[in-house]
């Protein structure tokens, strides 16, 4: 089978179904909930969120360069030329890392690319690389297509608190916010690969109001450019406000297909239980 493996881990959120019919590989992190570690892929969203609640001890782990080195060594086997391997940000995770340890393991080339980014603004980066890989282009490129697409996408969320960030050091500078915004509902973006501070607001109601307003402001930049887009809600344990959010949108940009997209278990135990967040993706 000669062309371009696509392979990504399962923070980027893309549900397994749609990644099986990209032809895209997943490799799991890790959830440890009271000492004992599963891959991500064995733990559902909710649990985690439930877990959160109830003040069990909640945390996660990269996958070792080992368990990827066996991802590229079976496509190798497979008959693959080369694998582009895309992860969310260094600033964030050590996957990254690990990839480029395991890709010395292998003989077929291996490009790993730091999407710079997470959850479906790396997802929707994987399926267009993915499509391009499909279509016979080569590594670089597809590499290349997969950090165009993630460095334009644009990411928006809240957390009903930053206690949860704070405890995994994922939060940069918005640490700054700790001290007085546990009583808000933060408003938080990624920026050059770090959750960065937004803005801050008092309920979920408005907090919904302004992630409308985030998102179509980040539409009407795409519109400008004449591109069509891609757009995903996420949340945890959060289906309603998720609902809301999108009926939201649909009510302005009637056209748009919006996935619903609830966050994979390791980007839970971070941002928390309640947390909702939108992605828009240019198609560029």
């Amino acid at each position: 089978m000669a062309g371009v493996a696509v392979v990504t881990d399962s923070t980027s959120s893309l549900d397994p179904a749609a990644a099986a019919r990209a032809d895209v590989s997943i490799i799991p992190l890790q959830v440890v909930v009271d000492d004992i570690s599963r891959p991500e892929s064995e733990v559902w969203p909710r649990d985690v969120a439930g877990a959160l609640r109830a003040g069990r001890q909640v945390s996660t782990s990269r996958p070792t360069p080992e368990v990827i080195g066996n991802t590229y060594a079976e496509l190798a086997a497979a008959g693959y030329d080369a694998i582009v391997s895309v992860h969310l940000s260094s600033k964030i995770s050590g996957t990254c890392g690990a990839a480029q340890v395991a890709a010395a393991s292998v003989g077929i080339p291996i490009i790993v690319v730091d999407s710079m980014t997470l959850a479906m603004a790396a997802g929707f980066a994987v399926l267009k690389g993915a499509a391009m890989a499909r279509s016979g282009a080569a590594a670089q490129e597809v590499a290349a297509s997969v950090r165009r697409r993630a460095a334009a996408a644009t990411t928006y969320f809240y957390v009903d608190s930053l206690e949860y960030l704070r405890r995994g050091g994922r939060i940069g500078t918005a640490a700054a916010m700790v001290g007085s915004a546990l009583a808000v509902k933060p408003l938080l973006t990624v920026t050059e690969g770090e959750i960065r501070p937004c803005e801050r607001v008092r309920t979920e109601s408005k907090a919904l109001t302004r992630l409308e307003e985030l998102s179509l402001e980040a539409l009407a930049r795409v519109a400008d450019r004449n591109g069509a887009v891609d757009i995903a809600v996420h949340h945890l344990d959060n289906t309603e406000g998720a609902r809301r959010l999108v009926k939201r949108l649909n009510r302005r940009i009637p056209a748009a297909e919006i996935v619903i997209s609830e966050v994979s278990a390791v980007l839970g135990v971070h941002v928390g239980p309640g947390t909702l967040g939108i992605v828009v993706s240019p198609r560029v």
